[in-house]
């Protein structure tokens, strides 16, 4: 992971391989010249005040995300000055968003791969630009090389390892709120990459048995609570629909139950995930071309795992537990048939008519296992349907809830966090596509609004006078294109950074 401090020194004096400066789009004449933005104010009096027109010669705009490379000024021992675009210039009298920072430091970080030191002299007004700065350093600088020849040894040859150090200038190493945020970034910012590592794990390595044994490991290291319910712990319980999902593979399945508890908290959150670690569709194949990133079907399981250990590294004073159903969805002999009935865990039985839309059998019985413990809220995670993604896109969640209020708060969460997201419905009329004559409920319903007819199959099995929420995560989850801002190609570990915030508001009395 890339270290982090902070440091009131002088940009030219300090040794490193490149300062990192913001620059942007200005607004206050119509040309729309570029601008120098705050923290940068030593590298332009070292370019005599000339520092925006030299990048604009070179083609910089200040667009977000773009990066313009030249030499240090004399007299600098970094021999090179990384400017990136933090987009239009925010108004009179106000400082760059968050998120702007935080994209542009992932940017710069990601641009540094190979580097031993850089110096980011990006605007840093109080302690939320010090974390949003931090948290897109060590996002932006993540890479997985683990499977490839090198494995990520930067001794090897053409081997170019993460920025090994990002030194914040501006940030004041003794002031209490931006040493604290800079802990915070740290935190977060390295279990979301533990959930990007899980997501990219190639599904031969990554079962469910190896996923609680991973589980297992992290909690003891944090002082967390594990139960792992194997396959013959399921049975007896009678969870119906992770077995029934899981019956078709060699790799059984599992339900990991992770719980950390605060001595001072006097709320509850559950966090439930999704975590199929392979999806073929089961005996309802997918077709060619639809199932070479379904090892990122555990994503949301993968979610709740990192935000569970992000908040017991916070020591946030809130219980949370997190439950992670687990199971490997494969055609066989053995394996669930469209026509069966399957009696889940809650002892409602589910005809499944589509084996391919399994991820809401195993949060069924995971919800009502949640709600046994009455917590104050349930939040399930979950790549669900591509419905979707039809939706909303590839960069945008969706969020449905059995409560209008709690579901602002989710979404107002997620974008203080910079998760794209969106407030969907739960409309009544589409209950009854899921009507069967055989069954208690079918696990289908009508296409059209298909992502809502999930989210109206799992608050069947959520306990009653429960608050809920539902993250549809299928279309953020997995980045399949280039990297931008600070989030890279494969597992992005979306909806982490949302649950975290969930849990240090509620520890703070700001939710429910």
């Amino acid at each position: 992971m890339t270290a982090l401090t902070l440091s009131t020194a002088a940009a030219p004096g300090l040794r490193a391989d490149a300062i990192v400066i913001g620059v942007a789009k200005g607004t206050a004449s119509p040309s729309g010249a570029l601008i120098v933005a705050p923290g940068a104010e030593p590298v332009d009096k070292a370019y005599e005040g000339r520092l925006a027109g030299v990048l604009e010669t070179l083609g910089a705009t200040g667009a977000e995300g773009e990066v313009t490379k030249l030499p240090a000024p004399a007299g600098f021992k970094a021999p090179l000055v990384l400017a990136v675009g933090l987009g239009a210039e925010p108004e009179k009298d106000a400082s760059f968003d968050s998120e702007a920072l935080r994209r542009a430091a992932g940017v710069a970080a990601r641009t540094l791969t190979g580097s031993k030191k850089a110096a980011f002299a990006l605007p840093l007004t109080d302690a939320g630009d010090v974390g949003a700065v931090a948290e897109g350093v060590v996002l932006g600088a993540y890479s997985f090389d683990a499977y490839k020849q090198n494995g990520g040894d930067a001794k090897a040859k053409n081997a170019k390892a993460p920025l090994a150090e990002a030194v914040l200038l501006g940030g004041k190493p003794r002031d209490a709120a931006h040493k604290a945020a800079l802990a915070r970034a740290a935190a977060v910012g390295e279990e979301l990459n533990r959930a990007r590592d899980l997501i990219n794990m190639p599904p031969n390595d990554l079962n469910p048995e190896a996923f609680a044994a991973l589980a297992q490991t992290a909690a003891k290291e944090h002082g967390i609570k594990v139960q792992v319910l194997d396959e013959k712990a399921l049975a007896k319980g009678g969870y119906g629909g992770i077995l029934g999902v899981g019956g078709g593979s060699a790799a059984a399945p599992r339900l990991v139950k992770l719980s950390y508890t605060s001595s001072k908290a006097d709320k509850h959150l559950a966090f439930v995930g999704k975590g199929i670690t392979y999806d073929s569709g089961g005996i309802s194949l997918k077709p060619a071309g639809h199932n070479e990133t379904m090892k990122c079907d555990m994503s949301g399981a993968a979610a709740v795992f990192a935000a569970v250990v992000a908040a017991a590294r916070l020591g946030l004073q809130v219980n949370v537990t997190g439950w992670l159903a687990l199971a490997e969805n494969m055609p066989s002999g053995t394996a669930t048939r469209p026509g069966d009935v399957l009696r889940m865990y809650s002892g409602k039985t589910v005809e499944v008519l589509n084996t391919d839309a399994e991820g809401r059998l195993v949060l069924a019985d995971a919800l009502w296992a949640a709600s046994q413990e009455k917590p104050d809220a349930i939040v399930d995670v979950a790549t669900l349907t591509g419905a979707m993604m039809l939706a909303l896109g590839s960069r945008t969640f969706g969020i449905m809830a059995n409560d209008d209020a709690f579901r602002t708060a989710v979404y107002e969460a997620a974008e203080e966090v910079g998760e794209p997201a969106w407030p969907m419905p739960l409309p009544e009329h589409l209950r009854k596509g899921m009507d069967s004559a055989t069954a208690d409920i079918a696990n289908m319903g009508e296409r059209m609004g298909g992502g809502l007819v999930a989210g109206l199959f799992l608050r069947e099995f959520v306990g009653e006078g429960i608050t809920w929420a539902h993250l549809d995560i299928a279309g953020p989850a997995f980045n399949e294109g280039g990297p931008f801002g600070y989030t890279p190609k494969g597992g992005t570990g979306t909806a982490v950074r949302t649950l975290v915030r969930l849990a240090e508001l509620t520890a703070a009395g700001e939710l429910g």
